[in-house]
């Protein structure tokens, strides 16, 4: 498939949103002293803004923004338009949770627990929306949905622990050792998921496509002289070092580099540090997002062999 840029930055910036969510619910279950005022409305702010550029980056994935809103109409059947529905509710209880902290209100848990139910519905809702496409054997497995809850969650947690280092030091610790270790969870999940889909054969072929059983057919025209939306949207149009190189980019900069920085920022109480491990988690992200969708093979490029 060929990556959409707005939807790699709508699905890794609300996966940091929902993950510093739950870091800020982490702490206010903590109790008191571990949920401090300044952090947990600092954390709002910031996981409602990085919301809102999320949801900013969609409106480009559409051929005409001023009908969004027709988006969220088949909620029944499509993933796509209950994510739509669940990010701006997500968004309301960021904004209601953070506004609670500020006001010093003694309910922040309960609305928390309101919001992360919210978080949970919108990982799953985001994932869901490649991981139910069954013709795309690449994307059709729990391992997406995993894969896209664990990312969120690490990154958001690496967030957390440079923004606790900055305004609640008595949480670096214990923020550094969870982004660790979600961190190491969606290695061990995204490995799988790269192991899977090199073991992969196509379900369908020229043969199956056309319903014709001789053993050998070949494709001697493109079918198009200039191209077509077909031969542009349907696959990336990259070689495959081009591919390998984004995949050896993305396993350096999400896992062993924040990895490092989490450690020697967390021994050394650095928010340099700690900002680094977040900063270069997200660009590995972005990256690692545009493997993901460059990676499945849409079964109609059988047509178009020539250009991909």
């Amino acid at each position: 498939m060929k990556p959409a840029y707005s939807v790699i930055f709508l699905t890794t910036l609300i996966g940091a949103a929902q993950g510093l969510f739950l870091a800020l619910f982490a702490a206010d279950l903590l109790g008191p002293r571990a949920a401090a005022q300044v952090f947990q409305v600092v954390g709002s702010v910031l996981a409602l803004g990085l919301s809102g550029l999320g949801l900013l980056a969609s409106f480009f994935h559409l051929g005409h923004p001023e009908r969004a809103w027709r988006s969220a109409a088949m909620w029944r059947t499509s993933w796509l338009s209950r994510e739509v529905i669940a990010l701006p509710l997500f968004m309301l209880g960021l904004l209601v949770y953070g506004a609670a902290h500020a006001m010093g209100s003694t309910g922040t848990v309960a609305i928390g627990a309101v919001v992360a139910l919210l978080c949970v519905a919108l990982f799953l809702c985001t994932s869901m929306v490649y991981a139910s496409i069954r013709f795309l054997q690449e994307w059709a497995s729990p391992l997406t949905v995993a894969n896209y809850v664990l990312f969120g969650c690490a990154s958001g947690f690496t967030l957390a622990t440079a923004l606790a280092a900055w305004t609640a030091p008595e949480l670096v610790a214990r923020f550094a050792a969870a982004a660790s270790g979600l961190t190491l969870a969606a290695l061990a999940t995204r490995s799988a998921s790269l192991r899977r889909n090199a073991r992969l054969k196509p379900k369908s072929s020229l043969q199956t496509a056309l319903g014709i059983k001789h053993p050998r057919i070949v494709q001697t025209a493109q079918g198009f002289m200039g191209g077509s939306f077909n031969t542009r949207e349907f696959f990336h149009g990259r070689s495959a070092s081009w591919l390998r190189g984004v995949k050896w980019a993305f396993l350096l900069l999400v896992f062993p580099l924040p990895l490092l920085c989490l450690a020697a920022g967390a021994s050394a109480g650095s928010i340099a540090l700690l900002a680094a491990a977040f900063g270069l988690q997200y660009l590995g992200l972005l990256a690692e997002r545009w493997f993901f969708l460059a990676q499945a093979n849409h079964p109609q490029n059988l047509y178009y062999q020539a250009i991909s």
